[in-house]
């Protein structure tokens, strides 16, 4: 996905996950369109004549919850909005990281904009000067089950918006009223309804949903390439890649991932230098079903991502204001949704690592590896060569395995059993963030012994997408030829793969358009 635009303009409509990215992560403006800031006006001019005709409505007039029969005097209005912030910031444990809090944010601020909650503009100016400043506040990731929304995370950034608790900015902290007035922003005052505008919603999980869909998307690039060179340095056959076993079966994915492979391993001298005397009728499955395998994964990622999509501009109020000056209470806050799509994609990421770390043990395996030197070593023995990097990438893929369990199938009544069914969808979301972490260092273990070895294949040369995969590995991790400490190195290649350099292999959207399988 590129990014193409300098300006994030925020419209509640047109928001797409790598806007997300440019703005979590590379610092994109954002701005709240004139359009939508007209909307907002009309929308907000509702709410004001409910509260002056003291109508009786959810979340303006009355408790939240199961306290939502409590009718609230109309000199209390203010302070129900703030207590109800103070109230709900209970999360605990780890912080969502900077990009995280950052994606969450721009979620928040783009539902407001859209025009169904009643909010005025101020809001959506306060967090887009706070992006805009680097400003964002500490959100405990633990805390929600994602059935009125992600309360409690979203309560955590209200209550920095308000001037309470604490702002962070490029490794400062400090008191967010004085945090937000040394950037030139004020805190705001909250307005009827506004403070549950500010947390009912599912912006917390799907925020981490949109950016791990990117980083599964690139990571799918970097398993075919890690699988191509495990091939050749195997001397496998890429037979099994043919266009015509593929379309016998008519799976879009697997079509598509065959056809990159065939891409990635075309005129290859290793594979010249055995196809006339191999006695081998087929590979081992690692090798052979790769479409079978990771073609499906393409198939689910391309689900997931139109599902986040969908949300990143979704309506996720409650109650809801509409033009004809009415406001429903409904459930779109239950993110039932993109809890079901974090665990598809926690399932097939898992898959994605689970034939990867075997690709890694045919190389690295003494009986399995066509010739290769026991464990990849050129002196085996007195050197352990990647014995013990294979053991990490079986440790991380069962761990994946534990992880792609659903959170979305559990619910365990809350708020006097009001909302009795709920969805987990931040824990399916934090389990699928470490999925994709582990995922990305499997593949960066088999690239590593992948290149390896290519190396001991030389004169012969691969072909030339896997040879400019094979150098870009070379250009951060050196060949092993005694033993050393690897923990680094595992890094620096998962970082090449997190930053798309393996993408560069060859011309990804014009290998799909050519088979017209977009």
């Amino acid at each position: 996905m590129s990014v193409d635009r300098v300006v994030v303009k925020l419209d509640g409509r047109s928001l797409r996950i790598e806007d997300v990215v440019a703005v979590a992560r590379h610092r994109a403006r954002v701005e709240l369109s004139e359009t939508a800031r007209s909307g907002m006006a009309t929308s907000n001019a509702i709410v004001t004549r409910i509260v002056e005709r003291n109508e009786v409505v959810y979340g303006v007039t009355t408790g939240f919850g199961k306290l939502s029969d409590i009718a609230i005097p109309p000199h209390r209005l203010a302070e129900l909005q703030v207590n109800l912030i103070r109230s709900h910031a209970v999360g605990v444990g780890p912080l969502l990281s900077e990009e995280e809090a950052r994606a969450m944010m721009l979620l928040r601020a783009n539902v407001i904009s859209k025009g169904y909650s009643g909010a005025r503009a101020v809001l959506v100016d306060l967090l887009a000067g706070m992006l805009n400043a680097g400003l964002y506040p500490p959100i405990p990731e633990q805390g929600s089950v994602g059935a009125s929304g992600d309360l409690a995370p979203l309560a955590h950034l209200a209550l920095s918006m308000i001037g309470e608790g604490v702002l962070f900015r490029n490794g400062d902290v400090g008191p967010a009223a004085d945090m937000l007035r040394a950037s030139g922003l004020e805190p705001v005052a909250l307005g009827p309804k506004e403070g549950i505008t500010l947390i009912n919603g599912t912006q917390a999980h799907t925020a981490i949903a949109a950016l791990l869909v990117h980083d599964a998307e690139r990571l799918w690039r970097a398993a075919h390439v890690a699988a191509a060179m495990s091939l050749e340095a195997l001397k496998g056959t890429p037979v099994a890649f043919d266009a015509r076993i593929q379309k016998a079966r008519g799976q879009i994915g697997q079509e598509e991932s065959a056809r990159v492979m065939r891409l990635l391993l075309d005129d290859s001298e290793i594979r010249e230098s055995h196809r006339s005397n191999d006695r081998r009728v087929q590979d081992a499955y690692g090798l052979r079903c790769v479409p079978q395998v990771h073609g499906p994964v393409l198939d689910a990622l391309r689900w997931i991502s139109g599902m986040v999509s969908r949300e990143l501009n979704a309506a996720t109020d409650n109650p809801l204001v509409f033009e004809n000056g009415e406001m429903l209470s409904g459930g779109n806050f239950h993110g039932q949704a993109v809890a079901m799509a974090l665990d598809f994609l926690a399932i097939v990421m898992t898959n994605l690592a689970v034939i990867s770390e075997r690709r890694t043990d045919r190389l690295v395996h003494p009986d399995l590896n066509e010739g290769l030197p026991p464990f990849l070593s050129p002196d085996a023995g007195t050197n352990s060569g990647f014995m013990m990097a294979q053991v990490t990438a079986a440790s991380i893929t069962s761990e994946c395995k534990v992880l792609a369990h659903p959170s979305s199938v559990d619910s365990i009544p809350t708020d006097g059993s009001k909302e009795d069914v709920v969805p987990m969808a931040m824990g399916a979301a934090w389990k699928a963030r470490r999925v994709v972490a582990n995922v990305r260092n499997v593949l960066a273990i088999e690239l590593m012994c992948g290149a390896q070895g290519i190396d001991f294949r030389a004169p012969l040369a691969p072909s030339a997408p896997v040879a400019h995969a094979h150098a870009r590995v070379r250009a951060v991790v050196d060949r092993l030829d005694r033993d050393r400490v690897m923990s680094g190195d595992i890094a620096s290649i998962a970082g090449e793969i997190f930053a798309g350099r393996f993408d560069e292999c060859i011309e990804w959207d014009v290998a799909e358009e050519a088979e017209g399988l977009r």
